[in-house]
């Protein structure tokens, strides 16, 4: 056998593992009861309203860019610790903390704690769909950032995570510092939308 198909048979097999690590995801969502689509019975394209029923239940959202920026993320710490092994072997390390997060947001434990502990008061947690879109802009993200330049990646990031703070007054760091760590005049500047 030669290399090139040794190399073809090892990407197709991370590939095959990613996108069985999104079935999984997919499958255990619906098993837990999430709805395929939105309750309203369409599909937009985006939802602008973040504290709104739409929230997290259409194709994309402004936590869009958090999950873009967790395929950043991603691709550095796979870059870190899996150094000598294929992107496609990265991609599905990445899928499967993404596709664990998902899981995890989605679950009565988390979407509980968001309520109570973040501005997602009527938080409800994602559609199949959203949470698949989900994946998606992660994947996006990861391709991103294993063809550009580390410095665009993080100005990029930056760029991301300003936007969303001043647009609806959350973002990836602010989300995750609020459900690990709640900062009570936080809460209240966000409230404040």
């Amino acid at each position: 056998m030669t290399s090139q198909s040794n190399d073809n048979s090892t990407t197709r097999f991370w590939l095959a593992v990613t996108f069985l690590v999104i079935l999984v995801q997919v499958v255990s969502q619906y098993l837990m009861g999430r709805l395929w689509i939105c309750e309203c019975g369409y599909v937009k394209l985006f939802e602008p309203g973040v504290n709104t029923p739409g929230n997290s239940q259409h194709l994309f959202d402004w936590y869009t860019p958090s999950h873009i920026i967790h395929g950043f993320l991603f691709y550095g710490l796979g870059w870190l610790i899996m150094r000598k092994k294929p992107i496609a072997a990265k991609l599905a390390l990445a899928a499967l903390i993404e596709a664990a997060w998902e899981i995890l947001e989605n679950s009565p434990l988390v979407i509980d704690r968001y309520r109570t502990a973040t501005m997602a008061v009527g938080y409800s947690g994602d559609s199949i769909l959203n949470s698949g879109m989900d994946m998606v802009a992660m994947i996006a993200g990861f391709f991103f950032a294993a063809r550009v330049p580390i410095w665009l990646t993080v100005v990029i990031a930056l760029a991301f995570e300003a936007v969303t703070a001043f647009v609806i007054r959350d973002n990836l760091t602010l989300n995750v510092v609020m459900l690990v760590w709640p900062i009570e005049v936080v809460k209240t500047w966000q409230a404040a939308l």
